[in-house]
Parts: C-alpha cells; structure tokens; sequence
C-alpha cells in the first residue's frame, strides 16, 4: 500500500499464484478463514485495499479460479461485502462468470441458501453485472420448465433452483420486469405444468410456490395465481426468499442528554394529538342515539335452550340403503345412509352378499349431494365393508372395471386404495370370531387422497426386515398376537392379477404408459402392497414371478415416483416369497433384477430410489447367507 501512494508500481501474482495453489490443494477454508475477514476489515474504507483486493483475484490462475471463487462466496458475510472484495470479477474473467453464473446455479446444489443470496445479491449491485443476472434468471427458469429436468433431477436440486429463481426476482426492478415480462409468463406457465404433471408432492408444491411468486411479480395490477397447498414452515421460508432483507447495519445509540431532549420534544406533541382524538368526536344528545336505534332490537328472544335437532332415522335394510342412494331426493335421509352404510354391511353379511356387485357399483360412482364431512373416507370404509364381506364377485367387479372406458383417474385411484385397504384387513386375524372394523387400530396402509402410501407400507417392510434380523440379547417376552386363518389367502389372486394383466393397453381415456403415469405410480404401489400382503398364500410364487416381469416391462421410467414402486415391488418379493422357490423357479428373473439394482445403486439421480435399490441388494445377500446355512 505505501508503495501505490507513492506513486511506484507493485505485482501480487505471485501472492495469487500462491492463494490460489493453496485452495486448489484443498487448504482452502484455512486460508480463507483468516483472509476474507482481514480483507472485509481492509476495504471498508480505503479504495487502494479495494483495488489491491481485486487484482489479486483477477491474477489468479484459471484452473485455480473455481476453488478461490467458491471460498469468497461461501465466506463472505453479505453480497455488499463480497462486491467489495471481488469487484467486477465476473465480467472481466470468463472462468469466474462461468463458475457464477453456470455451475453454482445450474451444476451444483449443495450450497447453502446463505450462499445463493451472496451470489446473487453481488450480480445484482452493479449495473455491469444486472445484464448476467437477467441472463441466470433466464438460464434457471428454462431449467425449471424443462419436464426433462424435472423427471431426472433429484428434488433437492430443483428447490435448489426454486430458491434461486425466487432470489432473482427479488433483486428485479420494474423496467426490468417490463422488459422480460412475456418471456417470464411463458416460463412459468411451461414450468407449473410440468411441475404439475409431476407425482411426487413436494415437487407440486415447487411449481405452485414459484408460478405464484412470478405471477404476483408480472402481474402487480391485475389478478395472480393462487394455488392450495400446506403453507407449512418450509413454505412459508421458500416465500420468504421474494423479499429482500436490507443488510442489517448498526445504528448508533443517542448519548443519554440526546435521548432525553428528543423524548422531551416527542412528548407535548402525542399530548396534542391526543387532545384532538379526544375532541374530534362531538357527544350526541339521548334523544337522536333513541332514534337511532332498530325497532327490531325491542323485541324479546324465543327461549330454544331445550329444543331437540330432529335426526332422521337411517334405513335398516341394504335394499332401502341402495334405493336412498340411486333415488331418493330426501338430503337428511342420504346422508344419514352414508354414515350409516358401513356398520350396517358389517352387521348383515348375508344380505350384502345378495346385492354386493351392485352396491359396489352405487358407491364407486357416488358422489357428494351435501357437505358431509368426511365423505371421501365414508364412502370408502363402506366400499372396503362391501368387499371384505363379498371379495371374488366384488374383487373382480372393481378390477375389470380399472380398465374400462368413461372413468376417471380419481375413480381408479378410488378401486386401488380399496383393494389394497381390503386385502389389509382380509390377511390380518380375527380375534374371538368378532369382525375388525376398518376403523379399528392396526398397522393400516392409508391410500387416501394427499397421503404418501408409499412410506407408511415401505414403514411396515422395514419393520419386518428388523424383525427377520436375529438380535442375542436377554429382554422380556413378548405379549402372544392373536392368531387366525389368513382369508387374504384363497382370493389373492383375484385381487392381484386381473391388475397386471393390460396395463400397456392404451384406452381413449386412460394411458397408463403414456400420459397418466400418476395412476401407474399408484398402480405400482398397489402391486407391491398386495404382494406383501401375499405371505403364505398358495398363488405367492406365481405372483412373485409374474410382478418380476412386470417390474423388468418398465425398469427405465422416467418418472421416479413409478420407479421407487418398482423397487417397492421387488422388496416385496424378496419378504413375500419362499426363498427355495426364489432360487428354483425364478432364478433368471433374480439375476436379471440383480445386476439392474446395481446400475440404480450407481446412477439413479433419485436419492430414495438408491436407497431401495441398496436396501434389496442387502436382502438377497441374507438370502444367499440364509440358504448356505441350510444342510441340503
């Protein structure tokens, strides 16, 4: 310093040589820990530190310029301090500029929100770097509407570019906005569709956040869109993201003589405005508050403390609760059969089974006349009621009807979540000849709507692979589980491989492969719970094989909801089928699956699906190890 206010000329690439030899070796948060505090301290206030500050980065070597670049941006404490030490850096060096703009953004998304803030922040406070951060924001919005991203990329990196984009339109002005605004209203209704169309929630939600954040930010005047979502914490920060926080800087607090002198001149004028509230509303006189008054406010309430809701009284019979649902007009009396449907079926087996096809059908397409609440779940309690009461005819009813024409994919939905719900309580026992209610406690696999059925039955795998784990270790003996016939076990095949059968059969309506690949993610679940549920059961071993040679039709899904299924489906097999007839009837199929998983393992961009993949490998070697120990 003293020699650049003298006047004479100094280098520092050698010191840049040097810083950036040390970062690239991986010394990189030692050196940086010491130096970007010191250089914050430096630049404060004196230009030449600043000047100093920028050389040094700008001499560093390309193949260096990544590790010293990363380091300032993850250790700088704020986007204004960061533009102080690297200065134009972006604009001036074409390694930087990629780094920032391209591989932090786009390549990597391990950093930290803190971290995207700084980078963004700094392309934001100076007019030669506004032009790249229109540029990243155009870059991240066609990787977020880009459906091939989002089917392949984990979601963690598309929250990721969802913060990035939010942060990006925070730091945007009006002319700006002006400018791109058709550019952005395309962007956004390519990539809410695609988020849409996605089956994993959390990405929905993605896409629901971030068209959101760009319609309020393109449309300040007229209407924007609004999505329903849980507005939970992790929403609410991501939200947070559009508003940017000023730096926080430290006011200086007044001496004591100050303060009291600018309370004392505070205080007489709070008495004013006080004075003036309190005169500003002049008292009216009794006789104009009198006529001001209703003339209904005079009269005297009935007394109805003790008057009783009329209930209307609910159909004792199946065939009155058939007629109610397909005809009456009556609203009291149709609601009062939908509640009382399900306990009714449980209580008269014989004759449901007289009217089971039909009551099946009346209740698949039944829907909604008033504001019942819990109707969904209801409708469904009956229809399980209805199916374990009278599984074959109804099991096949509901399947066939699965792939038939004119049905919507709520309602397919509804015939899985059904099946799977039934055959849940089929296979548990029943205690002392006394019927379960669905409603009872049990490890239940829940399908209904805005639930993740995969994670509570991949809950109750996990549970059986802990209980299959042998542990040698002195404890107190556990309490003896009702016992009883599986009755899962002579209609499990009517359940599971009507299913299988025409799934790569598209109808005018309903493509599975194709377009509705929601309902084959759900469909894919279905099977693996199903063949878990398969245990013991006679058909286990054709069902196993045949749910191999579906898995191996559709290894390469794009979307991973469906894959994680697939894996799912596998788990099941690996629990549910004898290990002697794993390794005599399907040995082809296990080695095939085998050599897939381990490709899932390696490359699989889904975090979950890896950790599936992972979790069978593991299975079939304690399947090997098992059957080594058995003396032949």
């Amino acid at each position: 310093v003293c020699f650049i206010t003298g006047g004479l000329d100094c280098s520092i690439s050698f010191v840049s040589h040097v810083l950036g030899k040390v970062c690239i070796h991986g010394r990189q948060k030692e050196i940086l820990s010491i130096l970007v505090p010191r250089l914050t301290d430096l630049t404060k206030s004196d230009c030449i530190w600043q000047r100093i500050c920028w050389r040094l980065v700008e001499c560093v070597p390309d193949r260096c310029m990544e590790a010293v670049v990363l380091g300032f941006v993850q250790r700088a404490p704020g986007a204004d301090v960061l533009s102080r030490l690297l200065g134009n850096l972006v604009v001036k060096n074409k390694k930087a500029q990629f780094v920032v703009t391209q591989k932090m953004l786009l390549l990597q998304y391990g950093h930290s929100t803190m971290v995207l803030q700084n980078l963004l922040g700094y392309l934001a406070l100076d007019s030669l770097r506004r032009a790249l951060l229109i540029k990243v924001l155009k870059d991240l919005l066609e990787t977020w509407g880009s459906s091939s991203a989002v089917k392949h990329s984990p979601p963690e990196q598309q929250q990721y570019i969802s913060q990035a984009i939010l942060i990006c339109l925070s730091h945007l002005k009006e002319h700006e906005i002006e400018s791109s605004r058709q550019e952005l209203l395309t962007s956004m209704m390519e990539g809410v569709k695609c988020h849409l169309d996605s089956n994993l929630p959390q990405i929905r939600r993605l896409g629901m956040i971030v068209a959101e954040s760009i319609s309020s930010k393109i449309n300040t005047d007229g209407p924007v869109l609004k999505f329903q979502y849980e507005d939970d914490e992790a929403a609410r920060e991501l939200k947070s993201l559009l508003v940017q926080t000023p730096p926080s800087h430290v006011v200086p607090s007044l001496p004591d003589e100050d303060r009291n002198e600018k309370a004392d001149e505070a205080g007489p004028v709070v008495l004013e405005s006080n004075k003036k509230s309190h005169t500003a509303a002049p008292v009216k006189p009794d006789e104009e508050l009198d006529a001001e008054l209703d003339s209904d406010d005079d009269l005297i309430p009935y007394d109805m403390s003790e008057d009783k809701e009329l209930k209307t009284k609910a159909p004792v019979y199946i065939r009155d609760c058939i007629e109610v649902l397909t005809g009456s007009e009556d609203v009291d009396k149709w609601e009062a059969t939908v509640k009382a449907l399900e306990s009714l079926v449980r209580k008269n087996p014989a004759a449901t089974r007289e009217v089971s096809v039909e009551l099946a059908k009346i209740l698949l397409h039944l829907e909604e006349k008033t504001c019942i609440e819990g109707f969904v779940e209801l409708r469904q309690r009956a229809q399980v009621a209805v199916l374990t009461t009278d599984p074959i005819p109804v099991a096949k009813y509901l399947t066939s009807q699965f792939y038939s024409l004119n049905y919507s994919l709520r309602q397919r939905v509804d015939i899985l979540d059904v099946l799977v719900l039934a055959a849940q309580e089929l296979s548990c026992p029943k205690s002392h000849g006394k019927t379960k209610h669905s409603g009872a406690e049990k490890p239940c696999i829940q399908l209904l709507p805005g639930s993740d059925s995969s994670k509570d039955w991949r809950k109750i795998v996990d549970e059986r692979i802990k209980s299959k784990t042998r542990r040698f270790a002195m404890g107190q003996s556990q309490v003896e589980r009702a016992s009883g016939p599986n009755e899962f076990n002579s209609v499990a095949g009517h359940f599971f491989f009507p299913l299988i059968q025409h799934f790569d059969r598209p109808l005018t309506t309903f493509d599975l492969l194709g377009e509705d690949h929601f309902v084959l993610g759900r469909l894919v679940h279905a099977l693996a719970v199903l063949m878990y549920l398969a245990v013991n059961t006679v058909a286990v071993t054709a069902m196993g094989k045949a749910l191999l040679e579906f898995v191996w039709a559709l290894r390469f899904h794009s979307d991973s909801y469906v894959r994680q299924g697939l894996l799912s489906c596998i788990s099941s097999v690996l629990l549910s089928v004898p290990a002697e007839r794993l390794l005599e009837d399907i040995t082809a199929e296990l080695l095939e699956t085998q050599s897939w998983l381990g490709d899932v393992v390696e490359k699989d961009p889904d975090g979950e699906c890896r950790r599936l993949a992972l979790q069978n490998l593991l299975l079939m070697e304690n399947l090997k190890k098992k059957l080594k120990t058995i003396p032949s």
